[in-house]
């Protein structure tokens, strides 16, 4: 159970304004639909619908299959917009005003570089625009009095061979603004182990990586993740809960408590793919409660139709969450994110803390 009653007073301008860290987001899944509708116009893509207002809700309605594959297979329509420099630098601008218009203080957003090529863009050339893209943004949100520091998070696709040029990729541009490393697609099917060589890589590097894992299957899964490849996070992570038993942690839950791994969770998304029955019952609040390192996540803004505002608004009134428990999974991002240690430390002393000091 919540170790705190709703609040009543947390409505959505209070949620807002509370500071916010996110770090498991995709570029791809949080384009604003207005600009789906323009860009889309200027490739010459078709798309379900041009109204914007009825494609956002085609992407919702859409990806609430309860199946991952029908759920990727949404991003049909904004990755062919995001294959020309263009469309990159907007995408990624706006991104980051999206997320100040949120609160996000701090962000990690991933992407896959290789599906970004087809209109002959390089693998360099897809990295620079989005961080240039990002550099606008952020300096935008900047001077409007909302700074958001965004880092960027390289992934390589699961399904397909190019993850060890992608590792590599994410190393070359360590001081450019990239922060880590993630596979992405189908996971049923594609077990992280696959790409171990990636993993290796990167861990003589000195990189860190994160690694989307029991969503669609189980505890190998989880267990991979960790125990083989080396991840430091878990991109949602949600089937942990098959190793508990009458609330108490088996060896691998209890191991990725005690050593205070972070668990990308996203509840709305978990719900659109079938990971999770219900807000209410989403494994976050009991994970939580056993003490897990648990964070909240949006996954896919436009695909999942929500932001982190609207993401802890639906823990306070169906899940009964408080103000400690929304500033605890904030504390807990900023904790595990993929920035040096004085930068998280100064973040939550100078931002996150006095920011819920100030909501209470």
């Amino acid at each position: 159970m919540s170790t705190a009653p709703a609040h009543t007073t947390l409505g959505p301008e209070t949620l807002r304004r509370l500071p916010k860290a996110v770090l498991h987001d995709h570029l791809d899944g949080a384009l604003r639909p207005a600009t789906l509708v323009e860009l889309a116009a200027s490739v010459g893509h078709r798309l379900p619908t041009t109204d914007p207002e009825a494609l956002a809700d085609w992407y919702v309605e859409a990806a609430s299959s309860g199946d991952l594959v029908r759920y990727i297979a949404t991003f049909e329509h904004t990755l062919a917009v995001m294959q020309h420099r263009e469309g990159l630098l907007r995408t990624a601008e706006e991104y980051v005003l999206d997320l100040a218009e949120d609160g996000v203080v701090y962000a990690e957003v991933r992407y896959a570089p290789e599906l970004m090529l087809t209109a002959g863009l390089t693998l360099p050339e897809v990295v620079e625009a989005v961080q240039e893209g990002l550099a606008a943004g952020m300096a935008k949100a900047a001077a409007a009095g909302t700074p958001v520091k965004v880092g960027t998070l390289l992934c390589g696709m699961r399904m397909f061979g190019r993850t060890r040029e992608i590792a590599e990729l994410t190393v070359a541009y360590r001081d450019a603004g990239v922060v880590g490393f993630d596979i992405a697609g189908a996971e049923d099917g594609f077990p992280p182990a696959d790409h171990l060589a990636a993993f290796q890589d990167l861990r003589a590097a000195s990189m860190p990586f994160t690694i989307h894992a029991g969503e669609a299957h189980g505890l190998p899964s989880i267990h991979q993740a960790l125990q083989v490849c080396g991840a430091q996070r878990i991109g949602h992570g949600v089937r942990i809960t098959d190793d508990l038993a009458d609330g108490r942690p088996g060896p691998l839950a209890a191991w990725i408590r005690d050593h205070r791994v972070a668990l990308e969770m996203c509840p709305t998304s978990n719900l659109q793919t079938g990971a999770a029955t219900s807000i209410a019952e989403h494994p976050i609040t009991l994970l939580r409660d056993l003490g897990f390192r648990v964070t909240l996540n949006t996954d896919n803004r436009l695909v999942s139709g929500t932001t982190m505002t609207r993401e802890m608004s639906l823990l306070v009134t169906e899940a009964g969450w408080g103000l400690a428990d929304l500033r605890t999974v904030t504390v807990n991002a900023v904790k595990s994110a993929f920035l040096p240690h004085q930068e998280r430390t100064a973040l939550i002393r100078d931002t996150v803390l006095p920011g819920y000091a100030a909501a209470a």
